[in-house]
């Protein structure tokens, strides 16, 4: 059984979702997500997702350490509302992007998504890992083998970065960077492909594998993967402290060969 629970959307590049509770009703989200809250919400970090009550130390155990190869934190913080009516929690993603709704109802119950995208759900909703089928995904896969699969059917808030697309495949392909990938519902195969030749996949400058996705779902893409945004600010890091290199004419060079410009 999935907590019914309210929202709406503020915000346009740094987006905030505000989460209204009933009585009782009870929001789970990744550690560090909550932003503000009404008074009269209680909170807890537990291990878990809390779908369905632990047998025993071990159920616990083997729960949390699938989190941690998602590379999520191992605890979720569960918010509650304690108070008599209505009360309001909300939560916002670390670096800007949009937060993405979903009515894990009207995606036949399930959705696979990248290990970083997951943001907040109904209580009710189940974490669970879903490793890819392809052992060249788990060699090639930019982002990981591992993706994290969310099931129940009730409400679960993704987090991507940049401007969000969605794509809506009826048995055709699409060849996407794999850091570009948010994640997509059932009926859709993801595979890694080689990116051209070797040329292309040493000078192209979009990465030697592509990710493959194909069949009859819907695909959310993201433009701005936060990895991709990290590796551009490192890459206008000095090289040292008080180093020459960053306006000489080598360094410059050496960015345009790595497709820096």
């Amino acid at each position: 059984m999935t907590d019914d629970i309210e929202y709406s959307i503020l915000g346009d590049d740094m987006q905030i979702v505000e989460i209204g509770l009933a009585p009782g009703a009870t929001v789970i989200a990744e550690a560090g997500a909550m932003n503000y809250m009404d008074e009269g919400i209680s909170y807890e970090a537990v291990l878990g997702d809390g779908s369905r009550p632990a047998r025993d130390f071990w159920d616990v155990a083997i729960g949390a350490g699938k989190r941690v190869i998602t590379g999520n934190s191992l605890f979720l913080t569960h918010f509650r509302n304690d108070a008599p009516a209505k009360r309001t929690v909300a939560f916002a993603a670390p670096y800007p992007g949009k937060i993405i709704p979903l009515d894990l109802s009207m995606l036949g119950g399930e959705f696979t998504c990248q290990k970083s995208s997951f943001l907040c759900a109904a209580k009710g909703t189940q974490l669970d890992v879903a490793f890819t089928k392809s052992f060249g995904v788990g060699l090639f896969g930019g982002e990981g083998f591992v993706l994290e699969l969310l099931k129940g059917q009730g409400k679960a808030f993704l987090h991507a970065g940049g401007m969000v697309v969605r794509k809506e495949l009826t048995g055709g392909k699409i060849l996407v960077d794999t850091g570009c990938l948010v994640g997509f519902t059932a009926g859709i195969s993801y595979d890694i492909t080689q990116a051209g030749n070797l040329r292309s996949m040493l000078f192209g400058g979009e990465g030697a594998f592509l990710a493959s996705l194909s069949g009859t779902g819907i695909v959310y893409l993201q433009s701005l993967p936060f990895s991709r945004l990290a590796r551009r600010v490192l890459q206008q890091l000095p090289l040292r402290p008080g180093s020459k290199d960053e306006g000489s004419i080598l360094g410059g060079l050496g960015r345009i060969l790595m497709g820096d410009r």
